[in-house]
């Protein structure tokens, strides 16, 4: 805050002028008062207590006085409690800075240099054999909103995805299209390609497990009739082809990964989520093979009898790693290898983070290891972004049996449920087209689902639940929204009105602690950023929405009398309403002029 480092800095010269001393960074603390005590700012006074040779409330009393006397613009008054000088700030300095924040319309935000560090964060990380789920929209809001977040704080950010386009699950779904599917297309079966194929993963997933079934009647025990039914076997030829590069096989697994990709494309559209590269793990495993080798050359791996290759952590207190198989072939390790190899002779990455759920921790404790004995200058910084679980009022979610909540349906619900709200709001769309009224539904819809994902902290599990998340009232996103609306409405009815000196103003203690809100949003996408934590953006959106609201509810604003209380608090709405657009936006929140 602009304020604070004022005080700082005159804080710096009272010290210097009482005690002649040159108070380092370090030793001016500023803090926000506590609510108990008068004043907005307290300076910590006790590590200047032994250069001034004075009891801690002395040297508080001499620094209060001298700023007082000599920053009058800045400092009104002041309180001393035991080591702690609580600081009044003048009502002109708030004023003043109000104006500032009002004048930045990026307010907050650093500018993102050449020289910046370089973030890329890899996100969503889907499989090509299913549509996007309620899991993938938290990785995909959290990796949108981080990547917005650290770029806010002035950073350069790549934001990457990897797409898991090979393995045994994808020849699932393609032998089960091949046997049942009837040269089904995404264009005759009037089905998005990434559904139509997730259809043919659970399709093959009840005849295989009916084939086991079978078996077992058999005589057969479940573990040799889950390696024997004839299904599982010919997909693992289908694999071994895919492997050799046979024709028909790479043909069919192109053209079905195709529907799939347009799928993917359409939903990440409505989420408002993008990449500026995409990887796929069919292009990288090959790479994370010859990095392994490479490695074994080395001697940092070593190769046990049956031709398996395997790295010794144990003295990293950890187990030891599979990387190839006996047959050869790789193991997502590799792959994430692989991938780490291009992507540092794609850009010169300073940090790289990986969002992915909490399940895989080990993981990618295990990959910071290995990437840093393979010489990756940021592997053993890298970070795992690593979240919970996203669980539903009737449990968890299972795609192989198809009972997992799609992201496509529920965007379409979330947007369905913010019209039918708004509907009940008598008069609210008055005079809107349809057209306009459901884009309003959109942006509502969205925000909901967004906000409610992105306002708990990443790594706890969440329970989602739809219809709290739409509500206008409490900790949402259309409660937010809704203040938005209601400013720039206020906006709108303020046009016309003559202006006035805001210096003229008088300052309610409500309006003060308003300014020193707005003034602490570039301490708190430092925080998120550097905490890896978008909630944090969250949570002071609708702190702030709150205050405003309660602000609202005790004074007027357009039918206050005096022109330059009204003008100050017009000025006011305006900079919480531009705080909150830009605050929002970095979780990936559009705001409606009308609501």
């Amino acid at each position: 805050m602009i304020i604070q480092e004022q005080i700082k800095n005159a804080a710096k010269a009272a010290v210097q002028a009482l005690y002649n001393v040159e108070a380092s960074e370090k030793m001016v603390q500023l803090q926000e008062t506590r609510p108990e005590f008068e004043g907005q700012l307290t300076l910590v006074v006790f590590p200047f207590v032994k250069a001034a040779r004075k009891a801690p409330e002395q040297v508080g009393e001499e620094i209060g006085s001298w700023l007082k006397e000599n920053c009058a613009a800045l400092v009104s008054g002041y309180n001393v409690v035991k080591g702690f000088l609580n600081l009044s700030v003048a009502p002109a300095a708030w004023i003043a800075f109000l104006e500032d924040i009002s004048k930045d319309s990026r307010y907050g935000f650093k500018p993102v240099t050449d020289d910046a560090p370089l973030v890329m964060i890899e996100y969503s990380s889907p499989n090509t054999n299913k549509p996007l789920h309620l899991g993938h929209v938290r990785n995909n809001l959290l990796g949108w909103a981080l990547a917005q977040v650290m770029t806010a704080a002035g950073r350069r950010v790549v934001k990457t995805n990897i797409v898991n386009d090979r393995g045994i699950h994808i020849c699932k779904s393609m032998l089960a299209w091949l046997k049942w599917g009837n040269g089904e297309t995404p264009e005759s079966s009037g089905k998005k390609g990434d559904h139509l194929i997730g259809d043919y993963y659970v399709a093959f997933d009840k005849h295989y497990r009916e084939e086991v079934k079978q078996l077992m009647s058999q005589g057969m025990d479940e573990e040799t009739a889950k390696q024997e039914a004839p299904l599982i076997k010919e997909a693992h030829e289908m694999l071994v082809k895919w492997e050799q590069n046979d024709p028909e096989v790479r043909a069919l697994w192109k053209k079905m990964n195709e529907w799939v990709y347009a799928g993917f494309d359409e939903t990440y559209k409505a989420l408002g989520v993008s990449f500026d590269k995409i990887y796929y793990e069919s292009q990288t495993y090959l790479e994370g093979k010859e990095k392994v080798e490479e490695g074994l050359a080395k001697g940092l791996f070593y190769r046990r009898e049956d031709g398996s290759v395997w790295a010794n952590l144990t003295k990293e207190g950890l187990d030891e790693k599979l990387l190839l198989r006996s047959d050869g072939t790789s193991v997502y390790m590799t792959q994430d290898i692989g991938t780490a190899k291009l992507r540092f002779q794609d850009y010169p990455i300073d940090q790289m983070i990986y969002v992915v759920g909490n399940e895989q921790n080990y993981h990618f404790q295990v990959l910071s290891i290995l990437l840093d004995k393979l010489g990756f200058k940021w592997g053993k910084n890298l970070v795992h972004f690593s979240y919970g679980m996203v669980e539903l009022p009737n449990g968890k979610m299972k795609s192989r049996e198809g009972t997992v909540v799609d992201a496509d349906d529920l965007i379409e619900a979330m947007i369905k449920g913010a019209r039918e709200m708004s509907a009940d709001k008598v008069n609210r769309l008055e005079g809107l087209t349809e057209e306009e009224a459901q884009e309003i539904a959109r942006i509502v819809g969205l925000g909901a689902l967004k906000y409610f994902i992105l306002k708990v902290d990443a790594r706890k599990n969440m329970l989602f639940n739809p219809e709290e998340s739409i509500d206008f009232n409490g900790n949402t996103g259309p409660f937010i929204q809704y203040t938005y609306a209601r400013i720039r409405s206020i906006m709108r009815k303020s046009e016309g009105l003559s202006a006035a000196d805001l210096s003229q103003a008088t300052l309610s203690t409500k309006e003060t602690e308003l300014i020193q809100h707005l003034g602490d949003l570039p301490a708190v996408i430092e925080q998120a950023a550097g905490d890896y934590n978008p909630s944090c953006i969250a949570t002071y959106c609708y702190e702030l929405a709150k205050e405003f609201n309660q602000f609202y509810h005790d004074y007027s604003i357009l039918h206050e009398e005096n022109a330059a209380n009204r003008a100050l608090r017009i000025e006011l709405s305006k900079a919480v309403a531009q705080n909150l657009k830009n605050g929002m936006s970095l979780l990936g929140i559009e705001m409606p002029e009308r609501m």
